[in-house]
């Protein structure tokens, strides 16, 4: 095994040590596991497996001395809170996605000048399957600009329908505040399944094609699935159509609202983004 094949197999910090710039001082979280709902399978939906993480930090040099004062370091529990608080964004299907949105908050901290992340799953086999990668401030996809509160706009079957729908999307444009648009009703009825859980995906797939009718009547209307693209769109002033069922599978905290409550949805989206309000489309 030469040399480079040894490090890219080597533990992170070993990696970091080989990489290490400028002789910066590290800090790293090892053998981190913690039991979590990830995977993009079905069979992964619903139960835990065992997920280990491992995080190298390179750390810039302190403009002034330490004198042993704790604020001045970058702290262990940023590398635990970030791991946490990536978790409970929303359910994630990929490893890659979670050891990005890790990276992603430890280098929010103008202290971490890099960090390697690894990240594995143990419970898939007899073997340990992981992603790692290294990543930069200037690589990190910070967020480089405040997400503006939106209005909630609840758009029922007959409002799509309507002739004159373009003009009362003109009417919601007036003020500058970006729009987001919920599905208030299931415009077409699909089949009943014997089983809870699937009737729930079938409820969720009739809100998304009602989602994609709305959007076929009208051009603004840019069907939306997940807070990433929710707020892009914000910062762009986009009018969106929210397709719930991705968010509301992923979601992690709390009690999500069903399929046919709309209007819970609408709710539960609006506290999430802070909404200014939640209003119906005038019909």
């Amino acid at each position: 095994m030469n040399d480079e094949t040894r490090r890219a197999f080597a533990h992170p910090e070993a990696r970091a040590l080989h990489l290490s710039r400028d002789g910066r001082d590290r800090i790293s979280l090892r053998d981190y596991v913690l039991e979590v709902e990830i995977g993009a399978f079905q069979a992964e939906r619903g139960t835990r497996q065992r997920v280990r993480f491992n995080v190298v930090v390179e750390v810039r040099a302190a403009a002034e001395t330490l004198a042993d004062d704790v604020d001045k370091i970058l702290s262990y529990d940023t590398l635990t809170e970030a791991i946490h608080g990536a978790l409970a964004e929303e359910r994630i299907n990929l490893l890659e996605t979670l050891a990005e949105r890790v990276a992603d908050r430890i280098l929010s901290d103008p202290k971490a000048a890099r960090a390697f992340v690894r990240i594995e799953k143990l419970d898939r086999g007899p073997f340990a399957l992981g992603v790692e990668i290294v990543r930069t401030p200037e690589e990190a996809q910070r967020i480089a600009s405040p997400v503006p509160r939106p209005r909630l706009v609840r758009v029922h079957a007959a409002a799509i329908a309507a002739p004159d729908l373009s003009a009362r999307l003109d009417a919601l444009e007036t003020d500058g505040v970006p729009v987001i648009l919920c599905i208030a009703e299931i415009a077409r009825e699909g089949p009943r399944a014997a089983h809870p859980a699937a009737q729930r995906r079938i409820d969720l797939l009739a809100l998304e094609q009602t989602a994609w009718m709305l959007a076929g009547r009208d051009p603004r209307c840019v069907v939306v699935d997940s807070r990433t693209e929710i707020d892009w769109a914000l910062r762009q002033g986009q009018m969106t159509v929210w397709a719930p069922g991705k968010m509301l599978l992923d979601a992690t905290d709390g009690p999500v609202p069903e399929p046919r409550d709309t209007e819970g949805q609408a709710a539960w989206l609006a506290a999430r983004l802070d909404a200014l309000e939640v209003r119906g489309l005038d019909l």
